[in-house]
């Protein structure tokens, strides 16, 4: 276990759990793993002739069925996206989250919900390697920081599917099946999140009961519900996410009068609470779209309007304003999985 009595800032420990070195950081901040791990990577074409964050989209809605394949861009650069491999079968609405090292995705269907968290290694271009086991689910959200990843929400399966209110946590750099983490703000589908090295932040979703708007937020490293932080612009669902240490980003998403989808940008302050304020707009609306980040930009690709697109669009997450043309998904694709190994919970 983590000490947490009468530790000095700078103490250096083993983590058995995670096989890394950890250092602490003081009360607010807590124990952070060592950074071996180099962000940086490219090497390709299109969007990745340059180096740096990886950002990867896997699964896609077509949207009556699926797609197995994993695409990626490096965040910082312009271009088109790449394969990068192949999740375990052809899914959609699956969950992605990030460590440095490892993209994690999760849950899904196609035609049935499925359970499974598998994950690739950012660095080396490759298929999945299982993970374990979460509830089956799919349209779940997920967030990470550096060692511990969170899924949430989703419609669950059985006789008559219905949205849940779940939070599960798995330790990144290890494997095994989800654990119980506690409740979100609300049983529904299409939440989203996104976090900074140690608050976690999931925020709207959709049941047959209406769309939501609240965020709420839980401190990565403990367990326990979801606390109240405030509300976004409108009550949306299935929108793109990303942050950078300091700032929450929210692209798009469906709301109840507009079912092809918004093209409305908010923002938030994760270390405080309040309101989501207005940042922009993407270059066209559309919901169902997917969001990664790395510390200086906010990217947003595919989505939903009234067919599927292969717009990648991105903006600069310490300004405000209209969102730039970025490139092109290889195909044009909703409701993937996302995750970069440079995000703000990094």
């Amino acid at each position: 276990q983590r000490p947490s009595d009468h530790v000095e800032v700078g103490s250096i420990r083993f983590n058995t759990d995670t096989s890394n070195l950890e250092y602490y950081r003081g009360n607010t901040l807590g124990w952070s793993q060592f950074e071996l791990i180099d962000p940086e990577l490219g090497g390709g074409t299109g969007s990745n002739t340059g180096l740096g964050t990886r950002g990867l989209f896997g699964g896609s809605g077509d949207p009556s069925s699926g797609r197995d394949d994993i695409l990626f861009l490096t965040v910082s650069t312009l271009g088109d996206t790449q394969v990068f491999g192949e999740l375990s079968s052809a899914k959609f609405a699956t969950a992605g989250l990030g460590s440095r090292t490892r993209g994690v995705f999760a849950g899904g269907y196609n035609p049935t919900q499925v359970n499974t968290i598998e994950f690739v290694t950012f660095a080396s271009l490759g298929d999945v390697v299982d993970f374990g086991d979460a509830y089956k689910a799919r349209d779940m959200g997920g967030l990470a920081s550096a060692t511990r990843g969170l899924f949430f929400g989703g419609i669950s399966t059985g006789p008559a599917p219905s949205g849940t209110n779940i939070i599960q946590y798995i330790t990144i750099a290890s494997t095994g099946d989800a654990q119980d983490f506690g409740d979100a703000h609300a049983a529904v589908e299409g939440m989203e999140g996104m976090a900074s090295s140690t608050r976690g932040l999931i925020m709207g979703g959709q049941n047959p009961s209406g769309t939501n708007n609240t965020i709420s937020f839980v401190t990565i490293s403990t367990t326990g519900d979801s606390v109240d932080f405030g509300d976004m612009q409108s009550p949306r669902h299935t929108f793109a996410t990303g942050s950078n240490s300091t700032r929450g980003m929210i692209g798009g998403g469906r709301t109840p009068d507009t079912a092809s989808g918004i093209n409305t940008i908010d923002f938030v302050t994760i270390a405080t609470t309040g309101n989501a304020q207005n940042f922009g707009d993407l270059t066209q609306a559309r919901s169902a779209c997917d969001g990664v980040s790395d510390p200086t930009r906010f990217v947003i690709a595919g989505g939903y309007n009234p067919s599927n697109v292969n717009t990648i669009d991105y903006v600069e997450i310490t300004t405000t304003g209209d969102a730039v043309d970025f490139g092109d998904l290889t195909y044009a694709r909703n409701r993937s999985g996302s995750c970069s190994n440079g995000h703000g919970g990094l």
